[in-house]
This record gives C-alpha cells, sequence and structure tokens, in this order.
C-alpha cells in the first residue's frame, strides 16, 4: 500500500520535518518505491511535484527538501503501485479543476472491479484505479452542483461518495481545494494537532528533533495527517475504519463515522 501525508494549517507552514521523514519511506525505510508526489496550495495557486522515481532516490524530492515553501493545505504521497504501471501519468497526487479552484487527490488503497463509466467533465489520464475513483468524483459533485454549496452539504455529500467507492476496497484519499483538507479512512491513517504550548518532536525515520517552540508562534495551530505516524514520542490520534474528517485552519471541523 502507499503512504500518505497531508498538512492544513491557519497559516502558511512550511513542511519540511514531516517531509524529512516521510520522503524515507520511499524506498529506505519502507519499500514504497514506485514514485512520489507533493501538492502545495499558495492561495488559489497550487505548485506540485511528480517523479515517477522513489522519493529516497529522487532529485526533485531533494529540491523540495531544501525549498521552504509554506501553504496552508499540503498533499503528499508515496506510491506503491497496485494498479497501473509505474510512470509519471499515474503518480499521485492528482490535480483537476472545479468552481474555479484547484482540486488535489491522493489514494492509497486498491479497488476490486471499480470501473465507473466515463465522464462529460473529468476522466483520468493513467490507468490507476486512484485517478478514476478521483474522476468519479468530481464527476459526480460537478454533476449535483454548479457551484460550490455550503461547506456541511458538500461535506456530506463526499462522505456518501467514499462509502460508496469504498465497497470497492481500501480507499484511504485526502482531497483538498486549498481552503480545506477531506481525510478518508478505510484501514490506515493518524492525525496530530500541533498548537501552544508546542515540544520537542522526534521522526519515526530518521534521527532528527525539532522543537516548535523555536520555530513558531503562540497563534499558530498545525495538523498533520499521515497514513502511519511520523514522531515517535508524540501522541497521534488514529481514525476509525470509515471515518471521514474535514479539516480548516489546522483543526478537524466536521466528521462523519459509519453507522
Amino acid at each position: 500500500m502507499c503512504q500518505l501525508l497531508g498538512m492544513n494549517c491557519n497559516t502558511p507552514t512550511d513542511i519540511l520535518f514531516s517531509f524529512e521523514g516521510f520522503h524515507r519511506r520511499g524506498g529506505q525505510t519502507d519499500h514504497h518505491a514506485d514514485g512520489w508526489g507533493i501538492a502545495f496550495f499558495e492561495n488559489k495557486g497550487c505548485r506540485i511535484f511528480l517523479d515517477d522515481k522513489p522519493s529516497v532516490e529522487s532529485p526533485v524530492a531533494n529540491l523540495v527538501r531544501n525549498y521552504p515553501i509554506k501553504s496552508e493545505n499540503v498533499i503528499a504521497h508515496i506510491r506503491k503501485a497496485t494498479q497501473g504501471e509505474v510512470n509519471l501519468a499515474n503518480t499521485h497526487p492528482f490535480m483537476r479543476e472545479m468552481w474555479g479552484r484547484y482540486w488535489i487527490f491522493a489514494h492509497n488503497g486498491n479497488l476490486d472491479n471499480f470501473q465507473p463509466e466515463a465522464g462529460c467533465h473529468y476522466n483520468p489520464v493513467g490507468s490507476t484505479d486512484s485517478e478514476r475513483a478521483f474522476c468519479h468524483l468530481m464527476e459526480r459533485l460537478r454533476a449535483k452542483w454548479c457551484q460550490q454549496p455550503q461547506l456541511d452539504e458538500l461535506f456530506a455529500e463526499v462522505a456518501r461518495l467514499a462509502a460508496e467507492i469504498a465497497g470497492h476496497g481500501v480507499f484511504n484519499f485526502m482531497l483538498s481545494n486549498g481552503e480545506v483538507l477531506f481525510a478518508h479512512c478505510s484501514t490506515h491513517l493518524h492525525y496530530i494537532i500541533r498548537q501552544a504550548p508546542f515540544n520537542t518532536a522526534h521522526l519515526v525515520d530518521d534521527d532528527v528533533s525539532v522543537d516548535f517552540s523555536s520555530v513558531t508562534t503562540p497563534h499558530d495551530r498545525v495538523a498533520v495527517i499521515a497514513t502511519q505516524p511520523l514522531t515517535d514520542n508524540e501522541s497521534w490520534t488514529q481514525l476509525s475504519a470509515g471515518e471521514l474528517l474535514l479539516f480548516r485552519d489546522g483543526s478537524p471541523l466536521l466528521q462523519h463515522l459509519p453507522g
């Protein structure tokens, strides 16, 4: 299975510390070596970096590690291919436009017998079940609303569609439009909220620590979401199977639990 990483903040923040550990899972501390990608929102714009090389060997990953891009919403993905060959078109995260904003999506899992009908507006470029799921999700949302609806309505519909798609298999995913970040769990997804008083964190995948009190302000709040916890001295919250969370300004704002 793949590895997911997301960040949602109340102020533009860099993801260098989390990415330093995360990128090592692409061929060094884990076996996910079939490409990687990361997307940073900057207001309505989006920087996206993709490479079909293992992240631990990627010159593009080295660029990201040394480039303190600040963003309020970030989604990253390290791929372990289950469907679709290893190439750039099949590398997550994927991006599409809807309602005048870019949307970014990354998926961890495997969807069996998932072949939705071709869409009027969104169709996959590559050959992954992940991109098919993203296009199907976007197609259904755009068919329902011409303009972005109220957040609670949108959240309820994403929850319904996520449950429908998850009926085909494992559907851990992250989705963001630069304003909010959706995180859906089928099997493994964890998050942590960092806010004052800040402490020192130590990475699982490398012997690196950072004292967040020295690099933040008392008003900063950062949510980090990952397939598996990135640090070994902090308390991460595990999402339940079928749970959907919506993060805004560094906190969970809406929650859906199955049943």
